[in-house]
């Protein structure tokens, strides 16, 4: 249930409905909106009549059930409203979300080694990327590939980002890991295969670093938004949604299907940002700019490709990367298509 508080309700009056919730056994939860605020409320509130609960306050406008199943994560949550995730990082704020240019996250599936992982970062910044992503740890489907290289993996990336600035992002697997990766990730990253770890996800709701949350390879939409609310009901509201793709009957052109209507729909969902990666979606670096491009026309707030500089040599996922020279390439065209839709980054 929320509580839509009237434009220039005052503050004070605000707090006192919120101690009377509390009161009430209600964790009441403030989200400040560009004209309103709007106290969502967390607890059992199938007894509570909306219309009564209007007499609460002269400064409360309407209160509203939330009917989805997905309370926090709901576009009703916030009355409407979208949120953004702030990132810090040693190039400055970046600010992920529909109302602000798109954010463009790049760089290799896995850390190889610090030459190669260091000069890739040079290159995806110079072409406009505002983020890296390398995987230390990689949850792979034979037990025979690649793993990453742990612990060892995150001090290359954090060389990488002390060499470029640039924000990280990369995949947190076991709640074990999950300090050492939040120490050098700016962005911490649930991949695919454990979008319903459900204590993995509680771990990385408990922690105030922003989490890009992997749609799995199987997962309706709803399961994706009731895997966002765990995160969210822990405390964390800096939570991304990243459609990677998911597993179709055809898998002999595609590695993955990219469900790119899944854009529009979220926007009538939830309020959390979306970004949307060609790469996984697809599998193969040939699809990788159409895709691209057809997700800024669709309405996506951030890109996540992947870039090697030697693809035909990568440890994991080759075939879907691009070279840095493809990807200086794809972000000239991208740049036509994101100042069409007024999305594109200033120079």
């Amino acid at each position: 249930m929320i509580i839509v508080m009237k434009s220039g309700a005052p503050t004070d009056e605000i707090e006192q409905i919120c101690e009377e919730m509390r009161g009430r056994g209600f964790t009441p939860e403030k989200i400040v909106g560009s004209h309103k605020v709007v106290i969502g409320l967390v607890g059992e509130t199938r007894a509570l009549d909306p219309d009564a609960m209007q007499d609460v306050s002269p400064w409360v406008e309407k209160v509203l059930r939330v009917e989805k199943p997905f309370k926090r994560v709901s576009r009703e949550y916030r009355h409407g409203e979208a949120s953004e995730v702030k990132i810090p990082t040693l190039n400055g704020v970046v600010v992920i979300g529909e109302k602000y240019p798109l954010t463009v996250v790049a760089g290799p599936c896995s850390v190889e080694n610090e030459e190669m992982i260091v000069e890739t970062a040079r290159r995806v910044k110079a072409a406009g990327a505002s983020f890296l992503r390398g995987g230390a740890y990689k949850p792979r489907t034979s037990p025979y590939d690649f793993q990453g290289h742990g612990e060892s993996g995150l001090d290359l990336l954090a060389a990488a980002r002390e060499a470029t600035g640039l924000g990280i992002i990369t995949e947190v697997m076991d709640t074990a890991d999950l300090e050492k990766v939040a120490e050098v990730a700016d962005v911490v990253q649930i991949g695919a295969r454990n979008m319903q770890n459900f204590p993995l996800l509680k771990k990385v709701g408990a922690q105030a670093k922003p989490v890009l949350l992997k749609r799995g390879m199987a997962a309706t939409i709803d399961d994706w938004l009731m895997a966002a609310e765990y995160i969210l009901s822990e405390g964390n509201t800096n939570v991304i949604l990243c459609e990677r793709g998911i597993r179709t009957f055809d898998r002999q052109y595609l590695r993955n299907t990219i469900d790119l209507a899944v854009i529009p729909v979220l926007r009538t969902l939830t309020h959390l940002p979306i970004m949307i990666d060609p790469s996984h979606g697809t599998g193969w670096s040939s699809y990788v700019p159409s895709m691209a491009k057809a997700a800024i026309a669709a309405g996506t707030d951030s890109l996540m490709i992947e870039v090697h500089p030697n693809p035909a040599k990568a440890l994991s996922d080759g075939p879907q990367s691009l070279t840095p020279t493809q990807f200086d390439q794809l972000m000239k065209e991208l740049s036509v298509m994101g100042h069409a839709v007024g999305r594109w980054p200033e120079s």
